[in-house]
């Protein structure tokens, strides 16, 4: 097992392309929200799109019956815009710190919302992700 985990609720794929970005870098799977949250996970990474200003069914599910005392926490997410990536990682932040969690930071990059944002993630959003990671694992 590992101590670091990567979960992703992604309807069109953009946040999901997140995920595989942010787990290849970590060298570990991109884990299946339904089984919850590994026991042995210390720092974990979630990610969701954004739908209405908040993070996906699924996301919502797994950080309500999640045990998250002592464990540290990456957000990442897409959005057609920034406002509303910032309300739906702010969401997933209060809701986990309320579980025990230590919110470690988050990122953020444009998805394709009908025709605007085309093209992203692109190249740059996914090797932003990877360096995301990176800090993230290596923070004190």
């Amino acid at each position: 097992m590992t101590e670091i985990a990567v979960f992703v609720d992604s309807r069109g794929g953009n946040t999901r392309k997140l995920a595989d970005a942010i787990a290849g870098e970590l060298g570990v799977p991109v884990g299946d929200l339904d089984a919850g949250v590994p026991g042995d996970a210390k720092i974990l990474f979630l990610g969701s799109g954004t739908y209405g200003g908040k993070p996906g069914a699924g996301m919502t599910k797994f950080i309500g019956s999640g045990t998250f005392t002592g464990r540290k926490v990456a957000l990442f997410g897409t959005s057609g815009g920034a406002e509303g990536a910032n309300n739906m990682i702010a969401l997933m932040a209060d809701a986990l710190t309320q579980k025990g969690a230590t919110i470690l930071g988050n990122y953020h990059c444009r998805g394709k919302f009908l025709f605007t944002n085309r093209g992203h993630p692109g190249k740059e959003d996914l090797d932003n992700a990877k360096k995301f990671a990176r800090e993230m694992i290596n923070l004190p």
